[in-house]
């Protein structure tokens, strides 16, 4: 009898898992689930927990063991999508970035739009000018800390913060300047509302980059954003098609297809390298569900696609959600109490080491700048007292936004563009998504080339354990995507010069 009592227990255990969730603030959502449970599932609990409604943006993120990452399928069991054991470990991002996130109806939404560009910004994702930095992290400063007191921040107090991988000391004046001069006065809505203006107005806003190669071995970078498909080589957009000229998209083994009509008489067909047929994959199912919400117009018009040709051969995939248009009209008949927003405690981030919201500690990467480490913590210290931690509501908008034209912010009638001075090699993009240790301790870590890592990444670094991500081999030559494009690179102390947000591989940084 003992025996059938702990044989049945022993079944009821293997039918539920534990996951945890690592949000937008970092901080952590962990539940239990039923084996059978399927991704939309989890979902949902994640944005009952966020008192999300516009929830259509984001999606769930993870990583397998071969460090290859995913987006969870909603319409799929969660148990047969992840080849590791439980417990499951996942991320909550933006997976399709709105056209305009400035316009969307809710606070709480662009409150997380603006968690993740920030994260994209501190990344290297977002490769924007010098001018162009300075005004974003003076917005971060203004939404975190409030109006400049200088009772209460020191000079050089924009120092203690880092907003990106690497900046200059004139950087950091220039953003002090404008925090003191040009935002005083600004509630956090309003300063997270500036911040998603000027980003949405950048070249690469929306970019989430897959590292490939091009026929003649050259590095690249391959995104989907709302406004179509981009590739980036080197400081120029190479290639920029818009969703409605995009006809297929195609990949068999490594390599990946974009068939397009730019003109009536002009049929061209783009060819890339992934780095492994996982990799490559990932990159048609990111594409195919990426046009079929920016493109159609309702989400009844949604059909499976197939990666080869012949459609009984290769991956048959099918995008379930809904569609922008969709989205967008849903949005408007929103009608409810704003939900409040706590924007609490300054606590160090292990992903972005400048500012965050939660009540997480987590380990705190020291930055080696100018020769001396400066912690963390000293600039929380000298912060503290003036931090915003008072919920914010925003006035809720009655009208529905719409994709705006990209025309109306850059001219996108050149297919070359130009977008820095320095080439865009976001390589901390192309690791794996970060997972949080059951710790509340603060830990110390040391650089490797320059970037931060945690004490065991460090201790597997001074053993020999190559670390890399799902971009981290590109072929038999054996070469990382950071020495494919051209190693790390210095920054500029020129006014006009551009920020290179450039971290290099080697730390599951978190992203």
């Amino acid at each position: 009898m003992l025996s059938r009592f702990m044989s049945g227990s022993i079944r009821n255990l293997e039918r539920e898992y534990s996951c945890t969730v690592r949000l937008l603030d970092d901080t952590e959502y962990t539940c239990t689930i039923q084996r059978d449970a399927k991704g939309q599932y989890l979902f949902d609990l994640i944005c009952h927990h966020l008192n999300l409604l516009e929830k259509d943006y984001f999606g769930i993120r993870y990583v397998d063991p071969d460090k290859q990452r995913h987006w969870l399928e909603f319409s799929k069991s969660i148990g047969k999508q992840m080849k590791a054991q439980p417990p499951f470990t996942m991320c909550l991002r933006v997976k399709f970035y709105p056209p305009e996130p400035a316009a969307l109806k809710e606070e709480i939404t662009r409150y997380l739009v603006f968690l993740q560009i920030k994260r994209d910004l501190y990344h290297g994702r977002l490769l924007c000018k010098t001018s162009d930095a300075a005004m974003l992290a003076a917005h971060i400063l203004q939404a975190e800390i409030g109006d400049y007191d200088p009772g209460k921040h020191p000079e050089g107090y924009s120092s203690k913060f880092q907003f990106f991988p690497k900046h200059s000391e004139k950087l950091e004046r220039r953003i002090a300047d404008l925090h003191k001069t040009e935002l005083i006065g600004q509630t956090p809505e309003t300063s997270e509302r500036n911040f998603l203006q000027k980003a949405q107005m950048l070249e690469t806003y929306g970019v989430d980059p897959h590292p490939c190669k091009d026929v003649s071995g050259n590095p690249a970078f391959l995104a989907f954003t709302p406004f179509g498909f981009v590739v980036l080589q080197g400081n120029k957009r190479v290639h920029f098609l818009k969703w409605n000229e995009v006809t297929k998209l195609k990949f068999e083994g490594k390599t990946f297809h974009v068939y397009a009509n730019q003109r009536e008489d002009e049929k061209i067909i783009l060819t890339y390298f992934a780095p492994t047929p996982e990799a490559c994959k990932h990159l048609w199912k990111c594409g195919v569900e990426n046009q079929a919400f920016y493109k159609l117009e309702k989400s009844s018009q949604v059909r499976t696609v197939s990666s080869s040709n012949l459609f009984f051969k290769g991956s048959r995939f099918r995008y379930s959600g809904r569609v922008a248009k969709e989205v967008m009209e849903q949005s408007a008949k929103i009608k409810r109490e704003p939900p409040e927003i706590h924007r609490a405690g300054l606590v160090p981030s292990r992903s972005c080491p400048s500012i965050t919201h939660g009540p997480r500690l987590s380990s705190v990467p020291r930055t080696r700048r100018r020769a001396v480490h400066i912690s963390i913590m000293e600039g929380l210290e000298s912060l503290r007292d003036s931090a915003h931690s008072t919920p914010v509501r925003s006035v809720s908008h009655g009208e529905s936004f719409m994709p705006r034209s990209r025309s109306q912010a850059t001219d996108h009638s050149e297919r070359t563009a130009v977008i820095s001075d320095e080439a865009y090699s976001p390589s901390d993009s192309v690791l794996p998504t970060p997972v949080a240790e059951h710790s509340m301790e603060l830990s110390a870590s040391r650089q490797i080339n320059g970037a931060p890592c945690s004490i065991e990444e460090e201790k597997e670094s001074e053993a020999g354990t190559p670390m890399y991500g799902e971009g981290g081999e590109f072929g038999a030559d054996g070469r990382s995507a950071q020495e494919g494009a051209g190693g790390d690179s210095t920054l500029s102390e020129v006014e006009q010069a551009v920020v290179c947000l450039q971290a290099p591989l080697g730390g599951r940084v978190a992203h």
